[in-house]
This record gives C-alpha cells, structure tokens and sequence, in this order.
C-alpha cells in the first residue's frame, strides 16, 4: 500500500502570513486574539475575534483580479502558494517534476464567501445596483479550490469540501486516501475561511456557540472552567500530500506522515456533539486502526491536537472521548488547543491543527493551551497549560468536529528515517 508524507505547508493565520510566523507563534504561546476591527461592534455582544493582520492581497493577484476573488479564496490562494513553494513540486510547463494530471487540489471552506454574499445583497436591496457578474464566482464555496488548481496547473483530482469545523480536516484525510489508493501523486489539501463579518458574527452569537467575553486575554479558554463559548477566526492553511517514493526520488523535505484517517457522523443534532461523544470516539478509533496503532500503546510520546473550541460542551465530550479510546494512558498524552491562540478558523481550522500536529512531531515540541487557569472537573486531562513543553513524540492525532454531527480525526508520524 502506498504511503503519503507531506512535503509542503502554508498558513495565513491570526498568529501570522506565514508558515514559519504561525508556527513560531504557536510553540511561543502568542494570542492572536483581540478586539475586532473590520466592523463596528458597539452594537453587537460580541467584540472579540481573531483576524488576519495586514495581510496584502497584491503579493498574490494583479490589482484587478482582487475584486473577482472573495477574501476567503485570497487566503486560500496565499497559503497554497506558499506550501507548492514549500514542497517543491511543480506541474508549470517547462518546470515539471510532477505530471499535472497527478497533482490535485483539496481545498474547502466551511462557509465560503460570505463577504460578497453580503456586498452584493446590500447592492441589490439596499441601494437598487446591479449586482458584480462576478458575484456567484466570488461566493461559492469551490473557488478556493478552482483558483489554486489554475494557478498550480493542478489537473488531477479536486474536490472541496464543506463539513463546517471539521471541514480541512476532511480535506486532509480525503487527500490522503486518494494518494494512498493510486489516484493521485500529490495533492494541495487545506481549508480557508473568512468570515469575520457582521452577519457571521451574528449568526453565531444567536445560536449561543460565540463567547460574549470580551477580554481577549480570557475569551478564549479551552478545557478551562470558565470557558463560554469560541472565538470566530478566519484565514487558510495548505499542505501538500505526497506519495512517499515520489517525494523521497526527488529529495524533498519530508515533515512527516499521514497514516490514519476517521470519518464519521452523530447522527443526533445539528449543532451539539453526542452526548457520549459516541461519533468522535469511531473517527479516532477508525483513525488509529488505519494507522496500526493500538490505542493502549498511546502515551507519553503520543500529542492531541484537540478541537478544543472552548464551548462547554465540545471540551467536555472531547475529554471523556479521550478516556474511552485511550484508558489510563489518556492522562500521560499531552493534549492542547491551539485554538486558544489563532482563535476558531472554522474551515480552516483542521489545516492548521495539522500543521501544528506537524511541526510538534517535527520540533519535540507541544504548543500550549493558553489562557488556562481554572481546571474543571469534567476536563481532567493534561492540556500543556499557558506554556510550550517538551516531548520526545512520535505520534500525533488531531481531532476535529462540525455542525451537523461531522466528525473528523488523523494520525501523524515522525517522518521516516529511511
């Protein structure tokens, strides 16, 4: 069977526009979390976010093309760029070292371009303008995808995805098995997001899953007892997916493996998770079945990336999904919520918990779950709390869950040694 290694990443994120920055930031314990500024909030309950920060959309398109691509796409693009740079891999006439025919693109969002929706809307109703004829483009969900298969000449197979806050997760594991199986050489996975905007925001807030916190510092506070709710993120993060032989004949960088992926649903509600986290529970056992992994194994050198989004719920049912996969061993796995420094970046999210997954088995080091100070009983685990520790890893899991009971888990390893 085919082996899949990843050879590239990219990441727009709260914590920076670049790989390196987001990563850094994470292992530092930096908050990407503060007051939001692309709208007024004085008359919203929410006021915190976690947003892009001076990120240039003319480092990556022509000035005219900035008008035909919603942010999300812009994001989306900026981040594959980075990781087919990273990889080294090239489908470009004249510069090939993989057929385009093998080389595909993953690429989802959860919910797409929401901006123009809302530009285009107000145009329509509010001011009685015709609406840009780049509207339906600009707003659906697979531009992401479509934009970076142009611009790599990426025409193998491309699929996005739209499984909410499991969605890059998705992406990922979907990528994986289309490598593993022979469909393709490669493939650009991720997610992108940007919606940060007022009508996210107050959609959100009315389905009660946003923290009306308004202290950056301890809005969002993953596995904490004082956890209200998460904090909308927004960004893109890309990882190219390679088959191992094919990535080890040309000598690229390898930062580790993928070799287990869960898929599954609740099939109990549309916003909360099962109450015995029965859904998520499958995904990591699928996960670590496909993986070869025996969960009793699992300890001290295994890391969880957890989705941790700090709602009540969600941390809750994570933690005893933990104790029922893992046993005893669950209290010597380090676990952490990076969400508590990018924030929850939605269809992105995934993506850059893989990364961090990623970099963690790379670097021996775990990233923190910051803001963490009041333990709940519920939530009983070790969460590398406020401050990065060090692990000799060899295995990392990454979990992720979306509205709609989507469920969504995978497994990493040190990049082999051979």
């Amino acid at each position: 069977m085919r082996r899949v290694v990843v050879t590239g990443m990219g990441a727009v994120t709260p914590l920076g526009n670049h790989l390196e920055e987001t990563w850094n930031g994470m292992a530092e314990g930096r908050r990407g979390i503060d007051f939001i500024t692309k709208f007024e909030t004085g008359a919203y309950k929410v006021k915190v976010g976690a947003e892009v920060k001076n990120f240039d959309p003319l480092e990556h398109f022509e000035k005219s093309e900035i008008r035909k691509n919603d942010l999300f796409t812009q994001y989306a693009v900026s981040a594959a760029e980075e990781a087919i740079r990273d990889s080294g891999l090239s489908a470009q006439p004249g510069e090939e070292n993989i057929s385009p025919e093998r080389l595909g693109v993953y690429v989802g969002s959860g919910i797409g371009g929401i901006n123009t929706i809302v530009t285009e809307t107000n145009k329509l109703y509010g001011a009685g303008k015709r609406v840009s004829p780049f509207m339906v483009p600009m707003m659906i969900g697979n531009m992401a995808a479509g934009t970076i298969s142009i611009r790599c000449n990426a025409q193998g197979p491309t699929l996005p995805v739209v499984t909410a806050c499991a969605t890059s997760s998705h992406t990922v594991g979907e990528a994986f098995r289309a490598i593993k199986h022979g469909y393709a050489d490669a493939i650009l996975a991720g997610g992108a997001e940007a919606a940060v905007c007022p009508l996210a925001v107050s959609g959100f807030t009315s389905c009660m899953a946003l923290t009306t916190n308004s202290d950056p510092a301890t809005a969002c506070t993953p596995f904490d007892k004082r956890r209200s709710g998460f904090v909308i993120g927004e960004g893109a993060a890309v990882l190219v997916l390679e088959e191992y032989e094919h990535a080890k004949a040309r000598g690229a960088h390898i930062y580790g493996e993928i070799c287990g992926y869960g898929n599954t649903a609740d099939a109990y509600h549309v916003t909360a998770p099962h109450p015995e986290g029965a859904g998520i529970i499958r995904a990591i056992r699928l996960a670590l079945e496909e993986a070869r992994e025996t969960p009793e194994l699992q300890g001290a050198h295994t890391y969880i990336n957890a989705h941790g989004t700090s709602t009540p719920l969600n941390d809750k049912t994570e933690t005893m999904a933990f104790k029922t996969v893992f046993g005893e061993n669950a209290r010597s796995i380090a676990i952490s919520s990076t969400k508590s420094m990018t924030g929850h970046m939605l269809g992105a999210a995934g993506a850059v918990e893989a990364i961090a997954c990623l970099k963690a088995l790379e670097t021996d080091c775990v990233p923190p779950t910051i803001g963490y100070e009041e333990p709940d009983p519920d939530c009983d685990l070790s969460y590398t709390p406020n401050k990065a520790e060090h692990r000799e890893l060899q295995t990392a899991v990454s979990t992720s869950l979306g509205f709609g009971g989507h469920n969504a888990c995978l497994v990493f390893r040190k990049a082999p040694k051979e």
